[in-house]
């Protein structure tokens, strides 16, 4: 990729370009807790955004997307916002380091990337913190990875209208090769922990398939769980969020709140203490520990939180029928990936029966990525 990137860019620009790039990401345990305070557990993965870029001495950005085989040209005031979709996370991260009084002076830039698109792996947020990386580094500006996040975080919610949380940005600037990262989305604390399943693989199986449910359907679970979590502060009130909450004060206001909102907290609860339950498993190496909390979390975000559909059940009922170590829906549902820990004697037999089997279930070819937890934005040599 690298080759392709420098030649395009040899060929738009001249020589003088400096290589960078940044990682999507997966998160292993700890779903829809970002929103309630609690934590998650992601890393940064083999796929990412590799750029070359240099600054061109103008107060223009001069981009090209190989994926896309398109340009797009802009200033770096906020009426210069460009038309092209793609190119407004750039611009957006421009704008957003400007704000924070960094310098970002005009560049040329080609840039690519292999992380699937559609799949739940954050392909934007490695696009924003490859280039919230290197303006950094180009401008000299000095701004720590904490606030590199933040400026991507930002173009989001700014330039690209989706309200997200932290964690994929977080993950994409703070990956580190081997290592999963337990974040507090509420204090922004993390710790690494290691991550090297000698043994094991960790695999994705992409469903190929995004039901229309997804983003409606996240609101009404967003609401559930803030109705729950007032309902407990009213007895309790330092809870913020339900990840404040012990499992006992849920119990104490069944009869106040719906039985909905009752299941969609006792799910998040229950998510939250295995997050922590993985963390300890992990620092004793018990794989199969981690492999059945993954298993408990599809489970209750399938029956607890309903987030799942038939091709998602489908597959993770596969998983614990061939024996494999962990499987369960990664992201927010409703399609996508499950993610599965999967032993290096039953990979390809696993592998071979989920094609076979999802094909002739629901028609349609499924879809392979084997991740490594790898290093996050970053200077290539």
């Amino acid at each position: 990729m690298k080759e392709r990137i420098h030649s395009k860019f040899v060929s738009l620009y001249g020589e003088g370009g400096v290589f960078y790039a940044s990682a999507g990401r997966i998160n292993l345990i700890g779903e829809h807790t970002d929103y309630n305070g609690g934590y998650v557990f992601p890393g940064a993965i083999d796929k990412g955004i590799i750029a070359e870029i240099k600054l061109n001495g103008t107060d223009k950005v001069r981009l090209y997307s190989l994926d896309y085989d398109a340009s797009a040209i802009f200033g770096l005031e906020e009426e210069d916002k460009p038309a092209e979709q793609w190119a407004r996370y750039i611009f957006g991260v421009c704008r957003e380091t400007i704000k924070r009084g960094g310098q970002v002076a005009g560049f040329d830039a080609v840039f690519a990337g292999d992380v699937p698109l559609g799949a739940g792996l954050s392909s934007s947020a490695a696009l924003e913190s490859c280039f919230a990386y290197a303006l950094n580094d180009l401008n000299h500006n000095g701004i720590d990875l904490f606030e590199l996040a933040r400026i991507g975080q930002s173009t989001e919610h700014n330039y690209c209208g989706v309200m997200c949380g932290i964690m994929d940005q977080f993950a994409s600037c703070f990956g580190k090769k081997g290592q999963l990262i337990r974040l507090n989305c509420k204090t922004l604390e993390h710790q690494y922990f290691p991550f090297n399943p000698e043994g094991y693989k960790l695999v994705l199986l992409d469903t190929c398939v995004k039901h229309e449910l997804a983003s409606s359907a996240y609101n009404f679970r967003r609401q559930s769980c803030e109705r729950a979590a007032a309902a407990i502060k009213e007895n309790h009130p330092e809870v913020d969020f339900l990840s404040d909450c012990k499992r006992v004060w849920l119990d104490e206001v069944r009869d106040k709140i719906s039985e909905e909102d009752f299941i969609r907290a006792e799910y998040v609860i229950g998510e939250v203490q295995r997050v922590l339950d993985v963390c300890d498993a992990l620092e004793r190496g018990d794989y199969e520990t981690v492999g059945e909390m993954m298993y408990q979390t599809h489970f209750g975000l399938s029956r607890l939180y309903e987030v799942s559909c038939p091709e998602l059940d489908f597959l993770a009922k596969l998983a614990r029928k061939m024996e494999v170590t962990g499987s369960r829906v990664m992201g927010g549902g409703f399609g996508g990936c499950t993610i599965n820990l999967v032993k290096d004697s039953l990979y390809d037999s696993f592998i071979a029966a989920a094609k076979e089997q999802y094909k002739a279930q629901f028609g349609i070819d499924l879809k392979v990525y084997d991740v490594v937890i790898s290093d996050g934005a970053r200077k290539l040599a």
